[in-house]
């Protein structure tokens, strides 16, 4: 018994000393921590796999359009519910993004001992479900997480078509989706998670520079002309903007991928948590002070853009958006190239032009959604109730209590439950907490409330759209009469 005991050791313990890289090769030890070679170009810009380069993805992919959806939220909710509400969902997200990590390296863990080897081959969330759950839940995670990757895509789209009509509005939103549309195609060049490392940086500088713009012109342009603070009024409305917010901090579908593409994945617990934070300073700011500057004004403005006077910081700032969101897009696509790849059998494929070729049929689907459904503020809310709820809070919680139900599970778990919960009972306790709320206010609530908002903006503008929410061209004057 001893030995065999001494033997899973050992095994844990080679898993948290050598991991592979993106390419196959195994690195050992601390060597690990840096790309061989440590100062190439290419190891720079491209080849990541270190802690910061899964904080950026973290941080960087969980704020992106929604910042600009965030003070239209504050006029559903009102100032203090705004606020509350995003410090909540923001830890609970972080506790999800937890479990999800922990049933990673477990996962993982097992397999090693069965000598499964994963060179040229990306885990994905199923595929862990699968592992410690069965194919049920296989199933299960596969039809939500593609689900909202697919729509979370289809929100890039349209907030591209969005952000850049403030620029150009010579072109209607529903043109410049065909635009977007085709340049956002082009992540089907990408191969995985490991070469975001440029782009990971310089979206979250974007997003930085977008919130604080935002704070700042809200405050040098003040309060407008009787401006109200009314929320909340109506209960569609509240629960509304509480799910926008839920979506918010539930942008870690792929937690798993950014963890895959670590030379040391078990080092990412916490990671999440700590882009949260720093996301905080971001979207609280940005959302409090739009809010407090036009009122219930965002209540027919979801797009944070539309309220602000054209000046060069604003363009400035549509346009880093823009760039991140095509950055964002390939984000949220690339776990469905990777599913699309092993449906079809080229996951294993090392030409980055026959993947990319093989990728096009899932770009096309998404450009298609993006041109029915033209509705940036209700279609996150939206998704956040209907998928994120499900994809990202729900069934870690449930797959974790699951997995870990038993005694023996739980005294071979590769991962013990955290310093500050120090015990099964209390983590068990605070998942069922996490389930029972969000199943109820989230899914119950929250979807109800959105799917009414949505069809309102659907019986409002119907769909395909042409301009969503753009200003009415004005009437022209009669002519003088004769007389």
């Amino acid at each position: 018994m001893l030995s065999q005991k001494q033997a899973e050791e050992a095994i844990v313990a080679s898993f948290n000393e050598t991991e592979q890289d993106g390419n196959g090769k195994e690195e050992e030890g601390e060597r690990a921590e840096e790309p061989q070679p440590m100062f190439s170009m290419k190891s720079l810009l491209w080849h990541g796999g270190s802690v910061w380069d899964a904080w950026f993805s973290c941080a960087s992919n969980q704020v992106a359009q929604v910042l600009l959806t965030l003070p239209y939220s504050f006029s559903q909710l009102g100032m203090l519910s705004g606020v509350l509400l995003q410090v909540f969902y923001g830890f609970m997200g972080s506790w999800t993004a937890y479990l999800i990590s922990v049933l990673y390296v477990e996962y993982r863990t097992r397999k090693e001992k069965e000598n499964v080897s994963f060179k040229n081959h990306v885990i994905q969330w199923f595929e862990v479900l699968d592992g410690l759950l069965g194919p049920y839940w296989k199933a299960i995670g596969l039809a939500f997480n593609c689900t909202f990757l697919l729509f979370g895509s289809v929100i890039q789209l349209i907030a591209c078509a969005s952000n850049i009509y403030y620029i150009n509005d010579r072109l209607d939103k529903r043109t410049w989706t065909y635009i977007f549309g085709a340049c956002c195609a082009t992540t089907v060049f990408i191969p995985s998670f490991h070469n975001y490392r440029i782009w990971s940086f310089l979206g979250l500088g974007m997003t930085t520079y977008t919130a604080w713009y935002l704070t700042v012109a809200a405050l040098v342009n003040g309060q407008v002309e009787r401006v109200a603070h009314s929320a909340p009024t109506k209960l569609v409305l509240y629960f509304t903007g509480a799910t926008n917010i839920l979506y918010t901090f539930g942008g870690h579908a792929v937690t798993v991928e950014i963890m895959h593409a670590m030379w040391k994945p078990q080092k990412f617990k916490y990671i999440y948590l700590v882009a949260t934070l720093y996301v905080f300073t971001l979207t609280l700011p940005s959302a409090a002070a739009m809010y407090w500057a036009f009122g219930d004004q965002l209540l027919t403005h979801s797009n944070a853009f539309s309220l602000l006077p054209k000046t060069g910081f604003r363009d400035a700032a549509v346009i880093l958006m823009l760039i991140h969101q095509f950055i964002t897009f390939g984000f949220a696509c690339t776990p469905l190239y990777f599913v699309w790849e092993k449906v079809i059998g080229m996951h294993d494929t090392k030409s980055i032009f026959l993947r990319a070729l093989a990728r096009l049929p899932v770009v096309i689907p998404i450009w298609f959604l993006a041109i029915i459904f033209p509705f940036f503020g209700p279609i996150n809310s939206t998704v956040g109730a209907l998928l994120v709820s499900f994809t990202v809070y729900i069934i870690p919680s449930v797959a974790h209590m699951l997995t870990y139900r038993k005694a023996s599970a739980r005294q071979n778990a590769a991962e013990k439950p955290p310093f500050f919960i120090p015990s099964w009972t209390a983590m068990y306790v605070v998942n069922a907490f996490v389930v029972v709320w969000v199943l109820v206010v989230g899914f119950g609530l929250g979807g109800w409330a959105s799917m009414v908002n949505f069809v309102r903006q659907v019986d409002t503008f119907g769909l395909f759209a042409k301009c969503y929410q753009c200003p009415k061209p004005p009437v022209a004057a009669p002519p003088p009469q004769q007389h």
